[in-house]
């Protein structure tokens, strides 16, 4: 079940979890029915090229062409087994090998 952040209309704040559709809760403190969701960040988890860069706060350029470089031909190989060679090489020629 989800986790929510609720506050009252006197400026409790609260957790609370329970089910998508469920109501919402009374304030735990004071016991007020009119209670107001806060949006808050969501957790993410950063994968792939992004992974790297993120880490640190500031990656150089150097770092994000080296990620580019290792990450790029995964990303070819799976392209190509779902959409094809052809659609790949017409449709995304960033990802297609330069000769030479």
């Amino acid at each position: 079940m989800p986790l929510y952040d609720y506050r009252c209309a006197s400026g409790h704040a609260f957790e609370a979890r329970h089910g998508m559709n469920a109501a919402a809760p009374a304030c735990p403190v004071c016991g007020a029915a009119q209670v107001q969701r806060v949006i808050t960040a969501a957790p993410c988890r950063l994968l792939g090229m992004a992974a790297d860069a993120g880490r640190s706060g500031s990656a150089s350029m150097e770092q994000i062409n080296s990620k580019w470089a290792e990450e790029t031909p995964k990303l070819r190989e799976k392209l190509v087994s779902k959409l094809g060679e052809e659609t790949v090489s017409r449709n995304l020629p960033t990802l297609t090998p330069k000769e030479g």
